[in-house]
């Protein structure tokens, strides 16, 4: 009995034991269960107060909503934290997620999902919006176009002889930058700042132009509400941009004269979309340029330089370049838009350097436009170096711009080189007497190599004192321009137009057999030291830079008072530049009878010269050109050169030893041929 009864006290105390824990974890779990329950009522309340919030409710709905405040556990140590809202989502994507803690069972508490209003509500609202602001403000300068974007940015190419340098691609910018292209449609929903343009169809649209044609656009041009004008110029820029058919139509319809009546209009954003809209529509057209001379809109625009506006500036100038690549307005614009031009935009522009990208801009396109007028023929050369201010603004820029590869710069050295082209033959008479002398006969030699002028001439003293300080075109023909141009050299790429400028100037006043060329030689080689510089530049492969360059060489050893020093030099150096006959295409004709008079002008004065020629393999090479060419005019001319430069060759006889060694007789160089 004793045995049953210790075996029945266990059995119920094994029961009390399971009893008593059974209740404790089930106790746990529904304190865990009432919390969790607790945080998720929290939460739910939270997102129908947010989402009562979003629908605007009274303070009254507000101050009904349950609010659940979280519960800790009773026999918990550690401080029950309920997770701020928007917290819960975010540690579930971590590690809690992938561990599925004991926060899993919150994964999925109900969300309000917000939607947004339709898009026909949002474009009332903004229609709406936009038709109050523009009607609640004055039709300023800010109130349509403020900085003027959606304008083009356009020239066309421009056309040139070797010396009148000329651009030879097309342009589109300006710049630095970059090249701004006509507005997009989308850029012209909103002109300035919010302002749209408004018409019956933009209460529907955000697109002004959607619903108009080139007709409808045209007509605008002559109405008297200035936002009709405005969005006619607007769609004309537009479409002018891409079609040319597009330019023909508006010529047709008459858009031409109407546009030109708009560059006199009292509204500055008028201004602005007018001129944007006839750069476009003469771009590469050239009946829309004489419609728009017809129309009287060269005047036009010209006189609109007067107003400060650099938007405007920007879109004029940049017509005005357009217009300077028809040969037959060149004149023109140099008798109407010239002095303006000069005045207006180039002199204040230069004073006040550096530039902002938008001066910049304006300044590309001047200096584009004058580039060709300077290249069209004397009258407009000499026009423009007795312009006031020109060619001292240009001699500005190019000696505080640094950057070598900048489009003005090019420009500018273009229209210096340009402007020195049959400098000595040009120049008034007066100044060629004090750059010549009283006559070539009473100057000696020697002192034409070392200076001007003789120093007990109270003339030369005068002249001494004019040279001293360069004034507009004395630039073109002053010792201080060699120095500009070497500073031009140093600092820039070797194959950069800016370089082939420089170079082509230094030909310029360099060519003649008159006094000042050869002193302006021996500036260029003794004072300045600058032989070695450009014999480096002959690497180049650019025919267009090599012509200039060796055209430079020739003269200077034309002019060259020591010329047995000046073979030690350049001898090699050309030598090794020459082709192997006169069938191959590069260098072309013109530089090899450059290289060839520049061998010819040392042959004849220094047998040093003939010495370094057989010296440096250049035998074979003259032989190759004299013998071996085609029937072209160009071959001929070389073959004639490599041809003098071997006879000349030949009169030294105590070199005819080395010739014979080399294997050439009296013959190879005795040609009766030419």
């Amino acid at each position: 009995l004793s045995t049953d009864k210790g075996v029945l006290l266990s059995e119920l105390q094994n029961v009390y034991t399971f009893l008593f824990t059974f209740g404790l974890d089930t106790a746990l779990s529904v304190r865990h269960k009432e919390s969790a329950s607790i945080q998720t009522s929290f939460h739910t309340a939270h997102m129908q107060s947010r989402s009562h919030r979003s629908k605007s409710l009274c303070q009254d709905d507000h101050r009904a909503l349950p609010m659940a405040r979280p519960l800790h556990p009773e026999s918990s140590s550690v401080p029950f934290s309920v997770p701020p809202p928007g917290s819960l989502r975010r540690s579930l994507s971590g590690v809690l997620a992938q561990e599925r803690g004991p926060w899993q069972d919150e994964e999925l508490p109900y969300q309000y999902t917000y939607k947004g209003p339709s898009h026909r509500i949002i474009n009332r609202i903004t229609n709406r919006q936009q038709y109050y602001q523009q009607h609640s403000s004055a039709l300023g300068p800010e109130a349509w176009l403020g900085n003027g974007r959606g304008f083009t940015s356009a020239g066309d190419s421009m056309t040139g002889q070797w010396q009148h340098h000329a651009s030879r691609t097309n342009h589109a910018t300006a710049q630095y930058a970059q090249l701004h292209r006509a507005a997009s449609l989308r850029s012209l929903r909103s002109v300035g700042k919010g302002a749209d343009i408004m018409d019956a169809a933009s209460i529907h649209s955000n697109d002004p132009l959607a619903d108009i044609d080139m007709p409808t656009a045209v007509r605008y041009l002559s109405e008297s509400n200035t936002s009709l004008q405005v969005l006619g110029a607007a769609y004309i820029q537009h479409q002018c941009y891409h079609s040319n058919d597009a330019k023909n139509q508006v010529r047709a319809l008459g858009g031409v004269p109407a546009l030109v009546q708009l560059f006199s209009s009292d509204h500055l954003e008028v201004q602005r979309y007018a001129t944007a809209a006839t750069r476009n529509l003469i771009y590469e057209n050239a009946d829309n340029k004489a419609a728009l001379i017809e129309a009287g809109g060269l005047m036009a625009l010209v006189n609109v330089l007067s107003q400060h506006d650099e938007e405007l500036w920007k879109t004029i100038t940049g017509v005005l370049w357009n217009l300077s690549s028809r040969d037959n307005l060149k004149d023109r614009l140099a008798v109407e838009a010239l002095p303006l031009l000069t005045e207006k935009i180039l002199v204040p522009l230069c004073k006040s350097i550096p530039l902002n990208p938008s001066e910049r801009e304006i300044f590309n396109n001047t200096t584009g436009c004058l580039r060709n007028l300077s290249s069209v023929n004397e009258r407009t050369r000499r026009k423009m170096r007795s312009m006031q201010g020109l060619v001292d603004s240009l001699v500005c820029y190019i000696q505080l711009e640094e950057s070598g590869d900048d489009k003005g710069l090019e420009n500018s050295l273009c229209v210096m080189r340009n402007l020195s082209y049959q400098l000595y033959a040009e120049l008034p008479p007066s100044v060629c007497l004090h750059l010549e002398g009283p006559s070539r006969a009473s100057a000696s030699r020697t002192d034409e190599m070392i200076g001007c002028f003789t120093v007990q001439s109270k003339k030369n003293t005068e002249v001494r004192s004019l040279l001293s300080h360069p004034k507009d075109s004395e630039w073109l023909w002053h010792p201080k321009g060699v120095a500009l141009y070497k500073q031009v050299l140093q600092n820039s790429e070797g194959s950069s137009a800016a370089v082939e400028a420089a170079v082509g100037a230094l030909q310029n006043i360099t060519s003649g057999e008159g006094r000042w060329p050869a002193v302006l030689c021996g500036v260029v080689s003794e004072q300045e030291r600058m032989v070695p510089m450009l014999l480096d530049l002959l690497d180049s492969s650019s025919e267009m830079f090599l012509r200039p360059l060796t055209g430079l060489l020739r003269n200077l050893t034309r002019h060259a008072a020591d010329k047995g020093h000046m073979a030690k030099i350049m001898v090699s150096a050309l030598v090794s530049r020459l082709p192997a006959d006169g069938l191959e295409k590069t260098p072309s004709s013109e530089v090899v009878v450059n290289m060839c008079g520049a061998l010819n002008h040392l042959v004849t004065c220094s047998s040093l010269a003939a010495r370094d020629i057989a010296y440096f393999n250049g035998l074979p090479k003259l032989m190759g050109i004299k013998t071996s060419h085609d029937n072209s005019s160009g071959s001929l001319r070389a073959a004639r050169a490599a041809s003098t430069v071997l006879c000349n060759m030949f009169q030294y006889n105590k070199l005819h030893k080395d010739y014979k060694l080399r294997g050439f007789t009296r013959q190879n160089f005795v040609d009766t041929s030419f």
